[in-house]
């Protein structure tokens, strides 16, 4: 049996997923990224191997993608996240949709036709606003751990404004409403609608919308929200956080599977 690798280096976690010639995950990993991309590939491989008693060698090819894609030494190939997202989330709807990824440090607005071909996409501006860095900022600033955001935001019954553009003037504006006794459910809210509202400027929604991420997968609230805002039903792709690993796997599977492989 032949396995094909995606590794998903990203600015703050690395991903990686194995996969079946037809598709099917056979085992997933995930960790920081670190300063060191090569080490957290490295031992990320190691443990999912042992984890699923595989041989390296069973692994017929692998591709890697994200921010970190060109320091995998063992990777076969690289590609971008744009595609690898697409590819992963396009896998589960087999159909015309837009893919919203928000990442750590940027956010994606990616639109695919009913073939699974990409169309055009766009991303955020060069801040971290409307990114998970802007949703650690705010908890990092309210004193929580970023587990407790979206149960918070779901309790939420007053609707927040932040108006600050930049993510230091937006947490100073949290301290300025912490004083003002405004409840901190009612922030967080405010600070997954801010996140929102940055998205919502960049494009359109065309054809099925599908969440993918860690800052979606961890806070699901906050892709109804997004729906809300675009006036359409928000899907989060299954293992929304291992979308990018998963669409690089499976260019990994098609590469290795072509005739002349």
């Amino acid at each position: 049996m032949e396995y094909y690798c995606g590794i998903d280096i990203g600015a703050s976690t690395a991903k990686l997923v194995v996969i079946d010639a037809a598709g099917r995950t056979v085992g997933m990993a995930i960790g920081r990224s670190g300063v060191d991309y090569a080490k957290t590939a490295e031992g990320l491989l190691t443990d999912l191997c042992r984890s699923q008693s595989l041989d390296r060698s069973q692994i017929a090819r692998s591709l890697s993608t994200g921010y970190g894609r060109d320091n995998v030494p063992w990777a076969d190939a690289k590609m971008t996240e744009i595609a690898c997202h697409g590819k992963g989330a396009y896998f589960h709807f087999q159909r015309r949709i837009t893919v919203i990824d928000i990442g750590a440090q940027d956010s994606k607005i990616i639109h695919l036709d009913e073939t699974g071909r990409r169309k055009s996409f766009k991303m955020n501006r060069k801040c971290a606003a409307g990114t998970g860095a802007f949703i650690e900022e705010i908890a990092h600033r309210l004193a929580l751990d970023i587990s407790e955001l979206n149960a918070l935001a779901e309790k939420a019954t007053e609707d927040v404004s932040l108006g600050s553009f930049c993510t230091v003037f937006a947490a100073t504006e949290v301290l300025e409403k912490i004083r003002a006794g405004v409840d901190v459910a009612d922030i967080v809210r405010g600070a997954f609608n801010s996140v929102v509202k940055r998205i919502v400027e960049m494009d359109r929604v065309d054809g099925l919308l599908v969440a993918t991420g860690g800052v979606v997968a961890h806070n699901p609230f906050l892709a109804k929200l997004l729906g809300q805002s675009f006036g359409a039903e928000a899907h989060i792709a299954p293992d929304a956080q291992y979308t990018g690993a998963f669409g690089a796997a499976l260019f990994a599977a098609e590469q290795g599977q072509q005739p002349d492989a």
